[in-house]
């Protein structure tokens, strides 16, 4: 059996707004990997127009049902992509995305919205035990058992 060897996947996953934004900044360090994109507006496939692209249901925790909706479309997209890392830089999309990744295998990783300079935000507070590497993007912020701070995209 010959051929190329397969390049690791990655699932990046942001919410719309600033946290696509912060998505986007942090392209060049997934040179070299393969990459799907999670988001929840059909409009951002113009910002990776080269790559897989998935779009899920915008929610927050005021609408369960559309909670529900975002975790089950991630599921099926961690199934179907079989990501060996998932990032994200928020928010909910990301929460499932780094959940579901992790029980299925991949290594995950949280970036903390830049916009949250006087505290963690919520998903972060809430996923970020359970990601391989949780990150803040303020130095103020960091703590011993994470975020860590590790520099800023801007």
């Amino acid at each position: 059996m010959s051929g190329k060897p397969h390049k690791k996947r990655v699932l990046a996953v942001a919410s719309s707004g600033g946290h696509w934004t912060q998505l986007l900044r942090i392209i060049p360090v997934f040179e070299g990997y393969e990459v799907a994109y999670v988001t929840v507006l059909p409009v951002y496939r113009s910002s990776v127009p080269k790559n897989r692209f998935y779009v899920v249901k915008d929610a927050t925790r005021w609408n369960k049902l559309h909670m529900i909706a975002c975790a089950l479309q991630l599921a099926w997209i961690v199934l179907k992509e079989r990501p060996s890392v998932v990032i994200s830089t928020g928010a909910a999309p990301g929460y499932f995305a780094v959940i579901l990744g992790r029980m299925f295998g991949a290594r995950t990783i949280w970036v903390d919205s830049i916009a949250n300079a006087d505290h963690i935000s919520m998903a972060g507070a809430r996923v970020g035990r359970h990601a391989d590497l949780w990150l803040t993007q303020w130095p103020h912020l960091a703590r011993p058992d994470g975020p860590h701070y590790g520099g800023a995209v801007l």
